[in-house]
């Protein structure tokens, strides 16, 4: 592959270069390539991601009052799943608090909601958190339907953890794919090759059939283009992945990449010292 043999010339080292596609203003949507890479490298950076960065979700919930139409274990569950904005500064894992996973306020938050109504859903807003840094992500998330004379009332204890242990810790959706490069050749059916992709492929310009450049990274080119060309369109792969990140809003987009970054290299340098142990 070219970016292992590029490493090789370069003394076994791999400099790789990131940068960002879109410029969105949605802090929980990020699109950006990294550049010269290899496959490990990237399926590495995904998975950590997805599993490692740590982020607060409800663990515990105690039920105090509950005469709704939901058994207490589906609450739990809806509330375990509910998204809660994230501090990584003020927080600890519970593995790595000083209290040793005990709870204290390094590690874990409490949450309380009281809600009695006489025919209303109670949402997520209600929530009254003991650190306004911790809070439900969606204010509009509901909860239970309560109906007249019922009642809700119960307290929640969000800790820190990752998504490896449970997808309730889980920051964010990454995926990626290689970057295409396509050689159009003497295509007989240009209206067609436009046409069957829907022109968010190819188009036509000044009688010429050329690739929509600012939706290159956005589609699968390969099978559709050479098939209704006839061959005429070949389609490679770089050794380039595009990354498409979508936050739930625990953390933003930058966040997470930050983070994962960090804890890879953490990673590799404990990888490292174990190594050396192992001699």
């Amino acid at each position: 592959m070219a970016a292992e043999k590029k490493a090789a010339e370069e003394g076994g080292v791999y400099k790789m270069e990131v940068r960002s596609l879109e410029n969105r203003k949605d802090e929980n949507k990020l699109s950006f390539i990294l550049k010269d890479g290899n496959p490990s490298y990237a399926n590495a950076l995904r998975r950590i991601m997805l599993e490692e960065v740590p982020v607060m979700a409800v663990e515990d919930v105690e039920i105090r009052k509950n005469s709704s139409i939901l058994y207490d274990e589906i609450i739990a569950h809806r509330l375990g799943l509910m998204p809660l904005t994230t501090d990584l500064k003020s927080y600890n894992l519970p593995d790595k608090c000083k209290c040793e996973g005990k709870g204290c306020a390094r590690c874990q938050v409490k949450l309380t909601l009281q809600a009695s109504k006489g025919t209303g859903v109670v949402y997520a807003s209600e929530i009254k958190s003991k650190d306004s840094a911790i809070k439900p992500v969606h204010p509009k998330m509901p909860i239970v339907k309560l109906l007249k004379n019922q009642q809700l009332e119960l307290e929640a204890t969000a800790v820190l953890g990752r998504g490896k242990t449970h997808v309730k810790w889980s920051p964010c959706l990454v995926y990626y794919k290689k970057r295409p490069v396509i050689e159009i050749g003497n295509v007989k059916n240009p209206e067609e090759v436009v046409d069957k992709t829907h022109g968010n492929i190819f188009e036509m310009r000044n009688g010429k059939l050329e690739v929509v450049k600012e939706n290159l990274f956005k589609y699968d080119l390969a099978g559709i283009a050479e098939e209704v060309s006839n061959g005429e369109i070949k389609v490679s792969y770089v050794d380039d992945y595009i990354f498409n990140v979508e936050s739930w809003g625990q953390l933003s987009c930058k966040e997470i990449v930050t983070k994962a970054i960090d804890i890879f290299n953490e990673q590799l340098d404990e990888f490292a010292e174990e190594l050396k142990k192992a001699k």
